[in-house]
């Protein structure tokens, strides 16, 4: 099958791959040239694990290809997939502009009968306006529309991808919905064919409910401490419930990334727009601020103050595996502890160049053992697996305070306390 996919971020790119990996021929469409220049000599505008081997292998058999070109791409495909940012305004709602941008074009540039998929994460009713923008400029019914949401993890893109749990279409036309069942043939995962709102429900739904478990285990961690719990022991006897799991019930210094923050931010302004006050998702997205509000209070507090102190900080990224910032809880940790006078030294795998134009005035090193040279206490905020494996001791030898911050629980308390550091975790005693 002949397929377009309209953006080069992470979804449109892992989708693109993916597709083309499976044997359809693939047209990625862009609007920045240098990066589909980029893409054409099969380097990928973002860090994630495999997917420039994937976008090279495609490229060499010819099945993936990237242009600037409504019409090419659109020529032949008989899916066309949309696949742009839909950023938080200000209000909270979500930032269509992209999206039916994106419509316009598909409108002015469709020859032959396509079903246009919206995998961006947009709001009930969303899929029905794109239509309207398509029809305003293809009288003919050359097309149908259908929202089929990802989600997938960055990081583990690709495997998210091949290996879904649900495979979700929604959509009107029966025609629509057995080209893209046929399209996802050779996927794994549970079905749920529904309707198009439904469809769009779900991913809000999804998105919502894991930052729920987030913010939870960080409130329970906010108890905890105050009890002398220890919260990971609590939260491995809650998730030992059959009912309940594990799984994301993990506290630390908040959630980011370029999804749960908007999506709690836009759930919250479609139930407001049909009169529901979702006081459950505004609780959540506060007792994120104040996870990494009381870690950089934990910080002060320990350390006596930071001002005209060195502290180093590990990990940038939101999450491991990754180069994106995108509302990394660093940002703001890193911000306010330069504010009350510290000065910072910082080290990731990844994320370095990206951190680099938003957190300013950081030393960037080219090591964790660089980074904590000199320093007056250490600080996780992203659990990178290399991260798991330091030499701790080591790095003590070069540090002038033992003082270590764990954001992300990665340490076993006891075992670092007699290596002689002054250890400090999340809602543990």
């Amino acid at each position: 099958m002949t397929i377009a996919v309209v953006g080069h971020g992470y979804v449109g790119l892992v989708t693109a791959a993916i597709f083309a990996d499976l044997g359809n021929t693939v047209w990625v469409v862009g609007h920045t040239k240098s990066k589909i220049e980029n893409l054409r000599k099969g380097l990928s505008p973002f860090y994630e694990p495999g997917l420039e081997e994937l976008i090279r292998h495609n490229l060499g058999a010819g099945r993936l290809h990237f242009t600037l070109d409504y019409r090419q791409a659109l020529a032949l495909a008989k899916v066309i997939f949309i696949c742009v940012g839909t950023p938080s305004k200000t209000s909270g709602e979500a930032d269509l502009s992209a999206v039916f941008f994106v419509a316009k074009q598909i409108g002015k540039n469709l020859m032959n009968y396509a079903v246009i998929v919206t995998k961006s994460t947009v709001p009930v009713g969303t899929n029905r306006k794109i239509a309207s923008v398509i029809k305003k400029y293809k009288q003919a019914e050359l097309f149908d529309v259908a929202s089929c949401p990802e989600f997938l993890k960055e990081g583990s893109a690709i495997s998210d991808s091949l290996n879904p749990d649900r495979i979700v279409i929604g959509s009107d036309s029966p025609v629509a919905r057995d080209i893209l069942l046929d399209l996802h043939k050779s996927i794994d995962g549970e079905r749920i064919v529904t309707t198009i709102e439904t469809a769009e429900m779900i991913k809000y739904a999804s998105n919502a409910l894991l930052s729920v478990k987030i913010s939870f285990a960080n409130a329970m961690s906010f108890i905890c401490e105050e009890v002398a719990a220890d919260v990971e022991m609590v939260l491995t006897g809650v998730g030992l419930d059959k009912r309940l799991g594990r799984s994301f019930l993990y506290p630390g210094v908040g959630y980011g990334g370029s999804c749960f923050p908007k999506d709690v931010k836009a759930l919250i302004a479609i139930a407001k727009k049909y009169g529901y006050d979702f006081e459950l998702l505004k609780a959540v997205n506060e007792i994120n601020s104040d996870a990494k509000n009381k870690f950089v209070e934990k910080v002060i507090k320990t350390l006596g103050g930071v001002k005209g102190k060195t502290l180093s900080v590990l990990g940038l990224a939101f999450k491991p595996n990754t180069d994106d910032m995108r509302e990394a809880p660093s940002i703001d940790i890193i911000n306010k502890l330069q504010k009350y006078g510290a000065k910072i030294k910082a080290y990731d795998p990844a994320a370095m160049d990206n951190a680099s134009k938003v957190l300013k005035n950081v030393i960037y090193c080219k090591s964790p053992k660089e980074a904590s040279n000199g320093v007056d206490a250490l600080i996780i905020l992203t659990e990178w697996n290399e991260f798991k494996q330091l030499d701790l001791n080591d790095i003590k030898k070069v540090m002038h305070h033992p003082y270590l911050f764990d954001g992300r629980n990665i340490y076993d308390p006891e075992a670092l306390k007699k290596t002689g550091y002054y250890y400090k975790g999340v809602g543990r005693i």
